[in-house]
């Protein structure tokens, strides 16, 4: 079965002007993610999750390596993967039918088409009522479920998500997650999560994978056996937290390793 993401040997190296040298952000990624998977990233900071998800976006072309969409090469942008990040950056100007229609208006889809499969997308994230809002009119969690809204409507095959509810309070940070599974199930689409939270990564995904720390290089894949479908109140449970200890044992690792670095030099 060919993976739906693909990521083979990825590299990415950095020039940094000043010394005239080469830092590797990236040291041989390798990484599969299949059809309907849902997959989240953690690991130290710095580790290079976010830069990983630009060059699955092709927005960072890499030194080395090859990110591969349906077994096709990625060599820039494309319909096929959206990106959701953590500002949710709407346009003003416009309301949530509008910023959610954006997208297809530059696809050239026809408005009433258009029109249909805005709304379609703003009533599965849960914003009926809204569509002649604007941003300024609406809370965190709700601009971002425009932003989300906004994403799945151009029907990516994958939708990279950059610690999306980072900028949330946890009251709604956890309502976002839960949400979040809810449309997942039924938009059906792959995903590929970067969060620095750990209970965050293990309640949403299917599998968690552990960057190690800067060059960053998949450390292990831990696969995370909840039944679905998920209940916040999972995360109270002993084999949530084991599955949780398990993962920080992992980034503590790199952690204290670099910081036992720093100390020594």
């Amino acid at each position: 079965m060919i993976a739906k993401l693909e990521a083979q040997d990825v590299r990415l190296d950095y020039l940094q002007p000043r010394s005239n040298s080469q830092l590797r952000a990236l040291a041989g990624i390798d990484l599969k993610v299949m059809d309907g998977e849902f997959v989240s990233i953690v690991g130290p900071s710095g580790c290079g999750k976010t830069t990983f998800l630009s060059v699955v976006d092709g927005l960072i072309p890499a030194s080395a390596g090859r990110i591969l969409v349906d077994g096709r090469v990625v060599t820039k942008p494309g319909p096929d993967r959206a990106v959701v990040f953590q500002d949710a950056s709407l346009l003003p100007w416009r309301t949530v039918l509008g910023n959610v229609r954006y997208g297809l208006e530059c696809l050239k889809v026809g408005a009433r088409e258009a029109k249909e499969r805005a709304t379609h997308f703003i009533n599965l994230v849960g914003l009926s009522g809204f569509e002649d809002h604007y941003p300024y009119e609406l809370s965190g969690g709700m601009q971002q479920r425009v932003n989300l809204a906004r994403a799945l409507v151009v029907d990516p095959k994958i939708l990279l998500m950059d610690e999306p509810f980072a900028s949330l309070d946890a009251q709604t940070r956890e309502v976002m997650q839960e949400e979040l599974l809810q449309i997942w199930l039924k938009a059906k689409k792959t995903v590929l999560f970067v969060t620095h939270q750990i209970d965050e990564a293990i309640y949403l995904s299917d599998r968690v994978i552990v960057f190690s720390g800067r060059p960053g290089r998949v450390k292990q894949s831990i696969p995370v056996t909840i039944e679905r479908p998920r209940r916040l109140a999972v995360k109270r449970e002993a084999h949530f937290h084991g599955i949780e200890d398990a993962i920080w044992s992992l980034i503590e690792e790199d952690v204290r390793a670099e910081r036992n670095q720093v100390t020594l030099t």
